[in-house]
């Protein structure tokens, strides 16, 4: 992506600024939206960025906010919503945790034909985390149907033009609760193995990942639904055709503290029914409303209706 673009950075924080935070915010050619939540520390401040508070998200859409609820991540989703009605062009959704390394947002691929290395499958879905130097991990969100059969044995190279660029992290890298309870990764990827692509959909997640602004309307992080909310918002939104790059490391993730067991209920409901989404999705992206609870399908309504109206 070249010329001059409009680039918005959106986090939701329950935790005071954090290094991660104050560096996102020194980026002068990036705009900074922090979604606050109940739990956000009063007297929130950021030095350039744009501070969302509770109040001012009720005053935005009260409907969508009670649709939501409180408590969880997806008040991101009123962070992207304030981007994409501010013109964005480039959308960038990152955790608090996500240190930025140097070079952080500059190399984007997002609408520009790109050269990836490109894994034909006949599986399913694509787990782009066992393509790189750490075979034996796995995205959270693939299906653990799927990973026995893992194939890799087809690479080869293609131009792709993706509406989604997603950077991997160094550190302690987005995995599920199996998986870090398996192996407690600490990952350095190798940068010379990405950008990496496939034919099938794969989980990406809502930290370090830049969407296209054509993306939005196809991408909301859906209530209700637990860990899940990300990684349905992936499948849907590549199900729509938009094509993901998974892109070498551009983050260090320090990650929170985490209860892992705590994490692993959280992510049930997608251990059942990930693989029976992605199958379904591949026929009709509407068959996502057939997996998600009435809660999370009010809000997506809610979060269309307000899209038409920008």
């Amino acid at each position: 992506m070249s010329g001059a673009v409009s680039k918005f950075i959106v986090t939701t924080t329950v935790n005071p600024p954090t290094e991660a935070v104050e560096r996102f915010d020194a980026m002068a050619d990036w705009q900074l939206v922090v979604v606050g939540d109940r739990r956000t520390p009063a007297g929130y401040r950021l030095g350039r960025g744009t501070y969302l508070s509770p109040e001012e998200q009720e005053r935005y859409d009260p409907a969508l906010s009670e649709a939501i609820g409180w408590n969880c991540i997806q008040r991101r989703n009123f962070g992207i919503l304030l981007a994409y009605e501010s013109g964005a062009d480039v959308v960038a959704v990152v955790d608090d945790d996500n240190i930025p390394l140097d070079g952080w947002g500059e190399d984007l691929l997002l609408d520009t034909p790109t050269e990836v290395n490109f894994f034909e499958i006949d599986e399913a879905a694509f787990d782009p985390v066992g393509a790189t130097n750490y075979p034996h991990l796995w995205h959270r969100g693939f299906p653990l149907q799927l990973l026995a059969g893992r194939d890799y044995s087809r690479p080869g190279r293609r131009t792709v033009s993706a509406g989604v660029q997603a950077d991997v992290w160094n550190g302690d890298p987005d995995l599920d609760a199996v998986c870090r309870m398996e192996h407690a990764p600490e990952c350095k990827f190798d940068p010379s193995l990405f950008p990496v692509a496939s034919n099938r959909p794969a989980p990406f997640d809502s930290q370090n990942t830049f969407l296209a602004r054509r993306v939005v309307p196809d991408y909301f992080l859906f209530p209700g639904v637990g860990r899940m909310d990300d990684i349905w918002a992936a499948y849907y939104a590549q199900a729509c055709g938009h094509t993901a790059v998974f892109a070498a490391p551009s983050v260090y993730q320090q990650r929170n503290p985490h209860d892992l067991t705590r994490d692993l209920r959280a992510e049930l409901l997608g251990y059942e029914h990930n693989l029976a989404i992605v199958e379904a999705l591949a026929a009709d992206p509407r068959a996502i409303l057939r997996f998600l609870p009435a809660q999370a399908s009010w809000a997506w309504e809610l979060y269309q209706r307000r899209l038409e109206t920008l």
